[in-house]
C-alpha cells in the first residue's frame, strides 16, 4: 500500500531547465520502479504454478460463502447474480446439474480468485456436443464471472489451462450474457489472444444502461426531452386527482419484505399473472425471491421503490446493488391505472435517485434491446453477447458456432411471435 501511495502522490511543479528535467526523469524512474515492483509481487503471489482449479456443485458452495463473498467484494467487474446472497437461493430452483469452476491461489494463504458458475452439457442443439455453458437463467440476465481484480489474467489463464488439460472436460466454453465493453471482457480478450484460442461473439446486442459520469444534474430531464417531461407531469397531475401520491423506497430488511409482497401482488395481477409466469404463481419461485431479498437486504444490496396512491402500491421496482453497480431487476404496476403510466412515473423518479448517487458508476437495465420504455429514459448502452470459445484445438468450434447461431435465430423468431400475439390480446 505504501508503494501505491507513493506512485499516486502529487509532485511539486518542477523548475525550468536541466534541474527540472532531471527531477521529472527521477520521478518517472521512481514511478516505473514502483510499478515493476508491484507487478513482481503480484506475479509471485499469483504465479501459474501456485494456482489450482476445482469443480464443485452449486449446492456445495454454501461452505465457502465467506471466501466467495470476499471475492465478490474484490471482483474486477461486479455481478450481483453470482454472489452468494442471490445465487444460493436461485440454485435451489435453477441450479440442477450446475456447479462452479473455482480458481484458488495456493501461495501463502489460500484465496479464492475466480468463480465461474456453469453446467457441463453433453448434448446441445439435438446433437451430442459436449459444452461448458456459463450458468444463467430467466432471473439472472448477466453472466460475467467473478475474478480477482488484481489477478484477473492469471485466474482466466488458469481456468482455460485447466479445461484444456482435463480430458474429462468439454473443449468448448460458452459464456452467455457477457458484457463485452467491460473490464472482464478486456482481460479475457488479452488471454485469448495470448493463447490463440478461437472465439466468436453471438447474440450481440446493446441494452439500456444508466451511466451519468459527471453529468448527473438533470440527467432524466435531458434524457426525456421537453415533450415527454410535459406528458409525465400531466400523468402525475391527473393521478394526484385520484388521491395522495407518494414515491417511497424500502431498503431495510423488514421494509423490503413488505415492499416485496406489494411487488409480487402487482406482478400477479398483470399480464404475467394471466400468462402463468408471475413469481407468486409458483411456490419455489416465491421462496427464491423471498430468500434472495432477505439475504440481499441484510447486506444492503436491495432496494424496492414504490409508487403509492392513498397508501396503496400501484407500481413497484426492484433494484439490486453490488459495489458501484446496480441492476434494475424487476418492475410491475397495477394495470387498472395504466392510463397514468405508473411504471414510467416510478422509473423516472427512481432514475433521478440513481443518477444523483455519486457512489454509483452505472446501472444495468437488465432489459432486452430496444426496450420501449427504458430506452427513452436511460441514455447509455451496454454491449452484451454470448461468447463461444474453443479451448481445445480439436473442439468442433465451427459446427458449434453455426448451430448456436441457428438456435438463437429460432429463439428470436419465437419471441417475436409471442410478443406479437400478446399485443393482439
Amino acid at each position: 500500500m505504501a508503494a501505491k501511495s507513493s506512485s499516486d502522490a502529487a509532485l511539486p511543479a518542477a523548475p525550468d531547465g536541466a534541474a527540472g528535467a532531471a527531477g521529472a526523469a527521477g520521478a518517472a524512474g521512481t514511478a516505473a520502479a514502483i510499478t515493476r515492483a508491484r507487478r513482481a509481487v503480484l506475479a509471485d503471489r499469483y504465479a501459474a504454478s501456485s494456482l489450482s482449479v476445482e469443480w464443485r456443485p452449486l449446492e456445495a458452495l454454501a461452505t465457502i460463502s465467506g471466501a466467495w463473498q470476499a471475492l465478490a467484494a474484490r471482483a474486477l467487474e461486479p455481478n450481483v447474480f453470482y454472489e452468494p446472497a442471490f445465487a444460493l437461493p436461485a440454485a435451489r430452483v435453477f441450479g440442477a446439474g450446475a456447479g462452479a469452476l473455482l480458481v484458488w491461489s495456493g501461495a501463502g494463504e489460500r484465496r479464492l480468485i475466480g468463480f465461474f458458475p456453469a453446467r457441463m452439457e453433453t448434448r446441445r442443439y439435438g446433437y451430442r456436443l459436449p459444452l461448458i455453458v456459463g450458468w444463467t437463467h430467466a432471473y439472472a440476465p448477466l453472466g460475467v464471472p467473478l475474478v480477482e481484480r488484481e489477478a484477473a489474467e492469471p485466474a482466466l489463464a488458469a481456468l482455460l489451462a485447466h479445461i484444456a488439460a482435463e480430458t474429462a472436460l468439454p473443449g468448448l466454453l460458452l459464456l452467455p450474457s457477457l458484457r463485452t465493453d467491460g473490464p472482464f471482457a478486456a482481460a479475457l480478450d488479452t488471454i485469448l489472444r495470448r493463447a490463440q484460442m478461437p472465439a466468436a461473439d453471438l447474440n450481440a446486442h446493446r441494452r439500456a444502461m444508466l451511466a451519468p459520469g459527471d453529468d448527473r444534474a438533470g440527467y432524466v430531464e435531458q434524457a426525456l426531452g421537453k415533450r415527454k417531461r410535459s406528458q409525465l407531469r400531466r400523468f402525475l397531475r391527473r393521478l394526484s386527482e385520484q388521491g395522495a401520491v407518494l414515491f417511497t423506497t424500502a431498503d431495510e430488511p423488514e421494509a423490503v419484505d413488505a415492499a416485496l409482497a406489494d411487488f409480487l401482488a402487482l406482478e400477479a395481477g398483470g399480464w404475467k399473472g394471466r400468462a402463468g409466469t408471475a413469481i407468486a404463481g409458483r411456490a419455489d419461485l416465491r421462496r427464491f425471491a423471498a430468500g434472495a431479498a432477505t439475504d440481499l437486504a441484510a447486506q444492503g444490496q436491495i432496494a424496492i421503490a414504490r409508487l403509492l396512491l392513498d397508501g396503496r402500491a400501484i407500481a413497484a421496482a426492484i433494484v439490486l446493488r453490488s459495489g458501484r453497480a446496480a441492476w434494475f431487476w424487476k418492475i410491475a404496476y397495477d394495470e387498472d391505472f395504466a392510463r397514468f403510466s405508473p411504471g414510467v412515473l416510478l422509473t423516472a423518479a427512481l432514475s433521478e435517485d440513481l443518477a444523483e448517487d455519486r457512489g454509483l458508476a452505472y446501472a444495468d437495465s437488465c432489459a432486452p434491446a430496444d426496450h420501449a420504455m427504458i430506452d427513452h429514459i436511460w441514455r447509455e448502452r451496454m454491449s452484451v453477447c454470448d461468447r463461444l470459445i474453443a479451448v481445445k484445438p480439436a473442439a468442433p468450434f465451427a459446427a458449434a458456432r453455426r448451430l448456436e447461431s441457428l438456435r438463437l435465430a429460432a429463439i428470436d423468431t419465437a419471441r417475436h411471435w409471442r410478443d406479437r400475439l400478446r399485443r393482439t390480446h
